[in-house]
């Protein structure tokens, strides 16, 4: 698996490209360290790059920096749990699959887990300009999208159950993300929340 080549055809082609990842055998590790661990980097980094090294620019006050160290270990601990997140949401999604008509399949619910997650990571360069980084919102519906597409391909899920096990998967989603964001903030100071907001404590 390239993966260029699988980020671009999940995001911009998937009805075809969840058949061609439903029949590939893969392990968790490869999985991981193929696809997860370098996308998943994308967003903390450029995170960690905009807030501390390049700032935001505020009239009359200037550039706003959060503190280096504040910045650094709130980035390391968003890579973390974003790594984790997905494995907990892969969990959700196997667990979930007997009670909308489909199958457990740790791995096959991993890689939905994974690939749905496409849009999102690769936004994240956003974050190099904190005040976009509200458009990566945007980028993770349509990665909504290709959950609702690749369940009942991976999970063998009912088409007439797509949605609402897409919507139960979802919600499960949000809540461990905003457990990811609370840990996160903690450790980059108040400034750390939602990836910084101009004027807020902990920046200087």
């Amino acid at each position: 698996m390239n993966l260029i080549e699988r980020a671009k055809n999940i995001v911009l082609q998937p009805k075809s490209e969840w058949q061609v990842i439903a029949g590939e055998t893969t392990t968790t590790g490869d999985l991981y360290k193929s696809y997860i661990v370098p996308l998943a980097a994308i967003g903390p980094v450029a995170s960690f790059l905009g807030l501390s090294l390049i700032g935001t620019s505020v009239p009359f006050l200037g550039t706003i920096r959060m503190p280096f160290l504040s910045g650094l270990s709130m980035a390391v601990v968003s890579y973390v749990m974003a790594l984790v997140g997905v494995f907990v949401i892969a969990l959700v999604i196997d667990y979930l699959a007997p009670h909308f008509g489909g199958e457990k399949n740790p791995i096959q619910a991993l890689k939905v887990a994974a690939y749905s997650f496409t849009p999102a990571w690769l936004a994240g360069v956003l974050h190099l300009i904190p005040m976009l980084g509200v458009l990566v919102l945007l980028a993770s519906l349509y990665g909504l999208y290709l959950l609702y597409l690749g369940l009942p391909v991976l999970m063998k899920a009912p088409q007439d159950k797509a949605v609402p096990y897409t919507a139960v998967v979802v919600v499960c989603a949000i809540v461990v993300s905003v457990i990811i964001g609370v840990v996160a903030g903690l450790f980059g100071g108040i400034g750390g929340m939602h990836y910084g907001m101009p004027g807020a404590p902990g920046m200087q």
